[in-house]
């Protein structure tokens, strides 16, 4: 339809209008435009409108299309941050900041243009510098007084501090004592597994010398078997420092437990009654499914321990709201959770050994009976899991541990969360696999491993080679890649930047250490996976085909 010359003018009016009111606005105004860049998704914003109070309050001329990393690089991931989680939820922020590359200290109000998929943000800010100055100089009058106060207050504090010294050399003197008994424990344990290895290898070595290969298969299993062991003594070790990587998938907790009653049982011996009370209609968690049966099966040794002479293991679960009053006494956030609860008909605990048993190194138990390890452990999965895990006791009453694991909003697949049951068959005509790791020994492994299942393999040693790789025509059916890489990327921002040219990638991460910060704490992309180091072979070619089938 053909515009009539006054509706053209009404618009031009208007336009003019919004441009008046726009530039009159005394604060600073703009809009900002996110953008995917080099540093990852929506990792830098341009700026797209600015009034004339943004030169103003910001110091900053001709801001118009100017981005982020430009005018602010040494904060541009701080501002990233704020604006993006603005632009993730819709929510307004409020706050107060100083503004680096300016100098200025900054009072700002953001918030979301919609619709969301304009990627905007709308920032009002003011210069609150003398503001600031004002308040420091109040606050240096109010220290001034203080100070007057405070000398009155020294003799005091020099006395305490005679009592206070002397406290905190007994507490360091108990902590290096409890620190010496790990690491004493630790360094046995380990030099037995690795007397296991080393042995076996020799002797390994030795026999197939001599031509005497039907003694092989027992050296070969007991090296795998002290390589195991070393492992899980590892990721107990990362557990009991929230660092392990998680593999949380959508859990039947009922059908675990049920799953589990019989070793349970049979760890715990029969003078010890096991019952498991499962809550109907029980909401799944998602939760790694193996870390849960370890808490589990240590939660029911301790309770054995607790039971000399016998008694009663109870595991029950249950749907829980937690209101707010709840949440601030169990230090956790509102909402639903499930727990997993064990009681014991023990010796129970008093309330100073219930204070101390999630600290690291304590134990009630005698030397070489235990690290101090157990709850602690315990205790950095569940908040590693989004949730928590609380003790209810009383000395001779017995003990009851409960776990508390956030609801999944979703059913369980069963057939789909067990990456065991994954096809292990060969390669197909042409598939072929990237490999990017730093360490020449795990690369010829994987190789080999692949190379035999008939995969067609590619190498590289760092993430500039392998992002080299990646951004050429080369066929890459799946990226096998670790971590922590040189090369100035890490393997999930190489991953990132791969999939800018090649969306449909499949990635599976390999780590032998806990990059939950890289890898997003179990918030994978579609089509990659995590992989920790120790792996078996049947594991790696299972994930390997899973992964290309997909």
């Amino acid at each position: 339809m053909t515009q009539t010359p006054d509706f053209e003018a009404r618009r031009v009016a208007t336009l003019a209008r919004y441009h008046a009111l726009f530039n009159a606005i005394d604060d600073g105004f703009c809009i900002i435009e996110f953008f995917d860049g080099p540093h990852g998704p929506l990792s830098d914003y341009r700026h797209v409108e600015a009034n004339l109070g943004y030169e103003r309050h910001s110091g900053i001329r001709e801001v118009v299309g100017k981005t982020l990393r430009e005018i602010d690089p040494a904060d541009a991931d701080r501002w990233v941050e704020l604006y993006g989680t603005v632009l993730r939820t819709g929510v307004t922020a409020r706050f107060e900041r100083y503004f680096l590359s300016a100098g200025r200290h900054i009072e700002v109000s953001a918030s979301r243009v919609e619709p969301a998929s304009l990627r905007q943000v709308a920032v009002l800010f003011r210069d609150i510098s003398a503001r600031k100055t004002a308040e420091e100089e109040r606050d240096r009058a109010a220290a001034s007084l203080r100070a007057l106060n405070e000398t009155l207050e020294q003799r005091v504090a020099q006395r305490t501090a005679e009592l206070m010294r002397a406290e905190e050399q007994l507490r360091q003197s108990q902590k290096m004592e409890a620190v010496g008994q790990l690491t004493g424990g630790l360094a046995h344990d380990f030099n037995n597994l690795l007397a296991g290895v080393s042995g076996s290898l020799q002797l390994l070595n030795i026999r197939l010398s001599q031509g005497r290969i039907a003694e092989v298969d027992k050296y070969v299993v007991a090296a795998q078997g002290a390589v195991r062991r070393a492992a899980a003594l590892t990721h107990r070790l990362l557990a009991f420092s929230r660092q392990q990587t998680l593999d949380p998938r959508p859990t039947d907790v009922n059908a675990l437990v049920n799953g589990m009653t019989d070793l349970i049982q049979r760890t715990v011996g029969p003078g010890i009654k096991v019952e498991a009370v499962g809550a109907a209609g029980l909401w799944p968690a998602l939760v790694d499914s193996g870390q849960l049966e370890n808490a589990l099966l240590n939660l029911c040794i301790n309770a054995r321990d607790a039971m000399p002479d016998g008694g009663r293991i109870t595991i029950e679960t249950a749907n829980k709201w937690i209101d707010r009053r709840a949440a601030e006494s169990h230090d956790m956030p509102e909402g639903q959770f499930l727990s997993l609860c064990v009681t014991d008909t023990g010796t129970g605990m008093t309330p100073d050994v219930i204070a101390k048993a999630f600290d690291p190194f304590f134990t009630t138990k005698p030397i070489g009976m235990g690290t101090g390890l157990g709850l602690s452990m315990i205790y950095g999965f569940a908040k590693q899991s989004g949730g928590q895990v609380r003790i209810y006791s009383e000395a001779g009453q017995g003990t009851t541990v409960c776990i508390y694991l956030p609801r999944f909003y979703g059913g369980v697949d069963g057939d789909a969360a067990d990456q065991t049951a994954a096809p292990t068959s060969g390669a197909e005509s042409g598939e072929t696999v990237l490999i990017v790791d730093d360490e020449p020994s795990v690369r010829m492994l994987i190789v080999d491993v692949l190379e035999e299942a008939g995969y067609a393999v590619i190498e590289a040693a760092d993430s500039v080679a392998g992002l080299k790789l990646l951004q050429s025509n080369v066929r890459v059916d799946l990226l096998i890649s670790d971590v922590g890489l040189p090369g100035g990327m890490n393997g999930r921002q190489m991953a990132d930047a791969a999939r800018q040219s090649r969306p449909d990638l499949k990635v599976l991460f390999i780590t032998g250490y806990a990059e939950n910060s890289v890898i997003g704490n179990g918030r994978l992309e579609p089509g990659m996976q995590v992989l920790t180091k120790p792996f078996a072979i049947e594991t790696l070619t299972a994930r390997v085909r899973q992964l290309v089938d997909e």
